[in-house]
């Protein structure tokens, strides 16, 4: 997928459409979609939303999506407003898409290639460019299906006259298929040095506490608030999406700890991206406490809540990580609704109400923290024999050896480790 640059998107007047599928069981409240849509557009440099609506039907037409009335009716809006450019907040087929932008003359973009373009604007590491790049040519490969107006037979490579060939998808197909092995092999190479990285990180005995949460939720501006960094914190989705780590000190005589910020989640996440992204949240999974932060003024906050833990479900994080809810943006409630947050969240274990923006709650959080962090780990002692080197380099390779005596039949070690630590150890 070729990406246009800011500069040639420039004042590109955008429409944006939501399908309301009547029946769809996983739809939620059609407005509110519509918003979330129109802020992934504002998301994206160069594009002016001139208008959007929520398009109801009983069912998507096939090879059109939408029924040839509302067609000529979105026809005659698009020309009445000059606009160059429609987004569809859903999956569109590559027949589809074709036949739209024939019927509608404008060119269009379904919610997978929308947020494949943003993450192409914003992805700032070397890392998380090939990923946007893989994702991309993942996206684009499926969009090769039937979306050819040709299919003539290219000449045979190996001489026989009139033998067989290959059509223009597949010779297309392999072209990617090599690019794709290409940037796989280039990812390997920036993921291990990245595993050096963290298995240094790891001889280091300090926690990782991972912010984790819906795109927009505030993690940016708690983490900005935390550290003292000056991480992109905008309103606006998707404004980080390559991790960020600090080390940082507790205040008030709080532990030393690793901080890490992540991309925002958001619901039907293409697939290319989930996968693309899995070593980008990776970082999660290395977490000794995560801080699931919640836009708790937001009408879905429930919702977007249920999507973060189906992706970190997805991706292995276990009941073992112990995690912190951080009720966020209570400066957006009204002061009754404020009052009545507050004093839920008081009443609940690891709920904390606050907000990053004005800094009211966050000394109750950093106190939930330094304790989560001091909970999350406990000392044992364990006797290995000298048979079993790997599990003693392992031990010492995660930093959670306090004390060794060597006797006759082998070691005696004193470690202090968390839960999903001494997990993985009894699986070694």
């Amino acid at each position: 997928m070729t990406t246009p640059t800011t500069t040639e998107r420039e004042d590109t007047r955008a429409w944006v459409l939501h399908p309301d599928i009547r029946g769809h069981e996983a739809a939620r409240d059609a407005d509110l979609a519509l918003e979330e849509a129109i802020s992934l557009a504002h998301a994206l440099p160069g594009l002016n939303v001139v208008g959007s609506e929520v398009v109801r039907l009983p069912r998507p037409h096939p090879g059109m999506l939408f029924g040839k009335g509302k067609l000529e009716e979105l026809k005659e809006r698009m020309e009445a407003n000059d606009v160059g450019l429609v987004l569809v907040d859903g999956p569109v087929s590559p027949v589809q898409q074709r036949n739209l932008e024939k019927a509608l003359g404008v060119k269009l973009l379904d919610r997978t290639g929308l947020i494949l373009e943003i993450f192409s604007e914003r992805a700032a590491t070397r890392e998380g460019v090939l990923q946007v790049e893989m994702a991309a040519l993942s996206y684009q490969r499926t969009r090769l299906v039937r979306a050819w107006t040709h299919l003539e037979r290219q000449r045979g490579g190996l001489g026989f006259v009139g033998g067989p060939g290959e059509t223009q998808i597949e010779a297309d197909r392999r072209a990617i298929d090599e690019q794709l092995v290409r940037l796989r092999r280039q990812l390997d190479k920036v993921v291990k040095t990245r595993e050096l990285h963290r298995a240094s990180r790891a001889k280091v005995p300090f926690p990782i506490v991972a912010l984790v949460g819906y795109t927009n939720a505030g993690k940016s501006t708690l983490f900005n608030r935390m550290t003292g960094a000056k991480v992109m914190a905008k309103d606006m989705l998707f404004a980080t999406l390559d991790p960020t780590m600090r080390r940082i000190e507790l205040p008030g005589g709080g532990p030393e700890v690793i901080l890490s910020d992540t991309v925002g989640f958001i619901s039907d996440l293409p697939t290319e991206l989930v996968a693309a992204f899995r070593a980008t949240l990776e970082e999660v999974l290395a977490a000794d406490l995560i801080v699931h932060v919640r836009d708790i003024s937001h009408p879905e906050t429930e919702e977007q809540a249920e999507d973060v833990h189906a992706i970190l479900d997805s991706l292995g994080v276990t009941e073992d990580t112990p995690q912190i809810e951080v009720w966020n943006k209570i400066d957006r409630l009204d002061p009754g609704a404020r009052e009545a947050i507050v004093t839920r969240a008081a009443r609940l274990d690891n709920v904390q109400a606050l907000s990053a923006w004005t800094g009211e709650g966050m000394e109750a959080l950093i106190e939930a923290i330094t304790a989560g962090i001091t909970e999350a780990t406990h000392e044992t002692t364990l006797t290995l024999g000298f048979d079993e080197g790997r599990k003693r380099a392992w031990l010492f390779e995660k930093g959670v050896v306090e004390g060794e005596e060597q006797g006759e039949d082998g070691f005696t070690l004193t470690v202090r480790w968390s839960a999903r630590q001494q997990a993985q150890f009894e699986q070694l």
